[in-house]
């Protein structure tokens, strides 16, 4: 049997979050996972309503979130990247269905961000698939 994930782009640092979709994708098919729907937004701020419409579409077993939140000069981005987080978990637990966190940041720069994005959208991708596989009712 095939998960079926949907996946979620923040396209605000498209040059590391189109690599992280890549990346995810792949993940997904050597996983035996079918990526049924993907919606690209602005920026992780962003990601929340996206989310809460592939979790209501009952063809979607789960989603990934994919996101690259930079530092700058202001808190501006702990405050997009702390509320995009604690948005997308009530989402999950309201609609009970995995949402994985692929979110960079927040405090990192673009090297740091450059670094980490194979290891952020595999590791979400894998999360959410064992999420979906490991709490299947019955």
């Amino acid at each position: 049997m095939y998960e079926k994930i949907g996946i979620v782009v923040a396209d605000f640092n498209a040059d590391i979050t189109h690599l992280m979709e890549k990346i995810a994708r792949e993940q997904a098919k050597l996983l035996n996972a079918n990526v049924i729907k993907t919606i690209h937004v602005p920026g992780v701020y962003d990601v929340p309503l996206a989310v809460k419409r592939l979790l209501a579409n009952n063809d979607i077993d789960g989603v990934i979130t994919l996101g690259c939140v930079l530092e700058g000069d202001t808190a501006h981005d702990e405050i997009v990247g702390n509320n995009a987080a604690r948005k997308i978990t009530d989402l999950s637990l309201e609609f009970n269905k995995p949402v994985a966190l692929g979110i960079s940041g927040p405090r990192m720069t673009h090297a740091q961000a450059l670094k980490r994005l194979d290891g952020y959208a595999r590791r979400a991708t894998d999360a959410c698939i064992k999420l979906i596989r490991n709490t299947k009712e019955e």
